[in-house]
C-alpha cells in the first residue's frame, strides 16, 4: 500500500493512473487533508508522501516543487469584476476582502479593506462571498473546487501566487517514494534516474569476423574448385 496526501484543489489522477499502470500490484491509498494538516500528517507516519501548497515548514522533509497557481477574486456574478476579463490588486482597493485561516498565499499587504471576519476554511469564505459580504483571493484550482453557480472569478494580474509541490519525510524515501517521484517528475519505466531497475539479462559477446586460412606461401586460401581472378588454371 502507497499512501498519498492531498490537499484541496489538487487533482492526482494522472499520477495515480500511472502508478497503477506501473505498479499494480501496489495499490494507492488517496488521503484528503486540509493545507495545513500535511505536514503533521507526512510527520506522523499518516502518508508516505504528499502534495502540499507551499510555503510549508520543510523541517525533516524533502520538498519537489512542481506548479504554480494564477490568484484570482472570486465575486458574485453581478459584481463589477466580473465585467472584466482581468484584475490588478488596486482595483479591488475598496472592496472587503476575505482572509481565510487556511490560506497559504503570502501577502506582504493584504488586498482590500479587512473583512468583518476571518472565516476558518477557504470553503466558509466561498459561502460569504455569494452571500454578498465580501470578496476572496485564492489560488484557481480552489475557485474551480467550490464553484457555484452564483459566482465567477477573475485572475488577479499582481497578486503573489501559490505553488504546489510534493514532499514526504527525508528519513523515510523509501523505494515506493523513489517511484512515484519519478513519475511525478516523467521519468520513463526504463529510466536510469531514481530507483534502479531489475539488472538485464546478461547479452552475448559480439561475434568476431573469422579470419580467411592462409596457404603456405602467405596468400590467402581459395575455396576449392574456384579461381583466382587474374590467373589462368594450367
Amino acid at each position: 500500500m502507497f499512501r498519498l496526501a492531498y490537499v484541496p484543489g489538487v487533482t492526482p489522477a494522472k499520477w495515480v493512473k500511472i502508478w497503477t499502470e506501473r505498479t499494480p500490484d501496489v495499490p494507492v491509498a488517496l488521503v484528503a487533508v486540509a493545507a495545513g494538516e500535511v505536514v503533521g500528517l507526512l510527520r506522523n507516519g499518516g502518508a508516505d508522501a504528499g502534495f502540499a501548497r507551499l510555503p510549508i515548514d520543510r523541517d525533516g522533509l524533502s520538498v519537489i516543487p512542481l506548479y504554480v497557481e494564477t490568484t484570482v477574486v472570486v465575486v458574485p456574478k453581478d459584481h463589477a469584476v466580473a465585467a472584466a476579463y482581468e484584475v490588478t490588486v488596486a482595483d479591488l482597493a475598496d472592496d472587503e476582502v476575505f482572509h481565510a485561516l487556511d490560506d497559504t498565499i503570502e501577502w506582504q499587504v493584504r488586498p482590500g479593506q479587512r473583512a468583518f471576519t476571518r472565516p476558518a476554511t477557504t470553503e466558509e469564505a466561498v459561502q460569504l462571498v455569494a452571500a454578498g459580504a465580501g470578496l476572496l483571493l485564492v489560488p484557481q484550482s480552489l475557485a474551480r473546487l467550490y464553484h457555484r453557480r452564483d459566482l465567477t472569478y477573475r485572475p488577479v494580474l499582481d497578486a503573489p501566487q501559490s505553488q504546489i509541490a510534493l514532499t514526504w519525510p527525508t528519513d523515510a524515501t523509501t523505494d515506493l517514494v523513489e517511484d512515484f517521484i519519478g513519475i511525478v517528475r516523467g521519468r520513463t519505466v526504463n529510466s536510469s534516474r531514481g530507483r534502479t531497475p531489475a539488472s538485464p539479462a546478461e547479452k552475448p559477446a559480439p561475434r568476431q569476423a573469422q579470419k580467411p586460412a592462409q596457404n603456405g606461401s602467405g596468400r590467402r586460401g581459395v575455396p576449392a574448385g574456384r579461381k583466382r581472378k587474374g590467373y589462368r588454371s594450367r
